[in-house]
């Protein structure tokens, strides 16, 4: 089976700042995959070097078999993928509906979720379906940037931090959301600084450290491997 996401020896730099050493890593269809690790680690990075938001980066990214290392950013996102960075991206000026309509279908795609599934997934986005950006809590703008993606026909779902700072009660929206896209066969690779909120959910976990990925564990090894988990993270 080709991996929904496959890459090998990715370096990555901001301006001269050699950020990422030769990651490595594989996704398969409808898998969900977490990076942990201390912040500066270099998970972020791996996200935006796949959309190709960093500046020089080497090595290889394949996307369903299709290299992308060499395309500009709206060439990589008509693969399929869809990026939730940390700082979301809601347009305060536009209602919750207007934010969510903006994304253009992606052309070839398979066809994303319709708006009618999208509420049925996040109701609380249909009750405020025409308030303003800026008076969502910072769960429902969470919710509106995932929801947002998955209208445009993207199948692997880049998603950084997404449980950060939020209520439990969100958090726990947030993990059925995850749980429901992978029995829809959605790929989805996290970032996430919450372990408690990834540990259940993963197939698997690639640590970080310094830009490198230090260690490779599989949901079934998880138990086990807590003492090493323990002292890479601190968690």
């Amino acid at each position: 089976m080709t991996p929904a996401l496959e890459i090998e020896n990715l370096q990555a730099w901001y301006g001269e700042s050699h950020i990422l050493h030769g990651v490595s890593l594989a996704v398969q269809p409808g898998e969900v995959v977490t990076l942990l690790g201390r912040n500066g680690a270099g998970r972020t990075t791996t996200l935006r070097a796949i959309m190709g938001l960093t500046g020089a980066r080497t090595g290889s990214i394949k996307v369903k078999g299709v290299e992308a290392i060499r395309l500009p950013t709206h060439r990589i996102a008509h693969l399929g993928i869809g990026y939730c960075p940390e700082e979301r991206g809601i347009f305060a000026s536009l209602s919750t509906e207007e934010n969510l309509m903006l994304p253009p279908r992606l052309v070839g795609r398979d066809v994303g979720m319709s708006v009618d599934e999208i509420y049925e997934m996040f109701p609380n986005l249909y009750e405020r379906r025409h308030s303003q950006g800026t008076r969502l809590s910072g769960g429902e703008q969470q919710m509106l940037a995932v929801a947002r993606i998955l209208r445009t026909g993207a199948r692997l779902l880049l998603l950084d931090e997404i449980s950060e700072g939020l209520a439990p009660v969100i958090v726990q929206a947030l993990a059925k959301m995850i749980t429901t896209l992978r029995a829809k066969d959605y790929t989805i690779v996290m970032v996430e600084q919450n372990f408690r909120f990834a540990a259940p959910l993963a197939d698997r976990f690639y640590v970080m450290e310094h830009g490198r990925i230090v260690k490779t564990i599989a949901a079934a090894e998880l138990q086990a491997s807590m003492p090493a988990l323990t002292e890479l993270l601190g968690v």
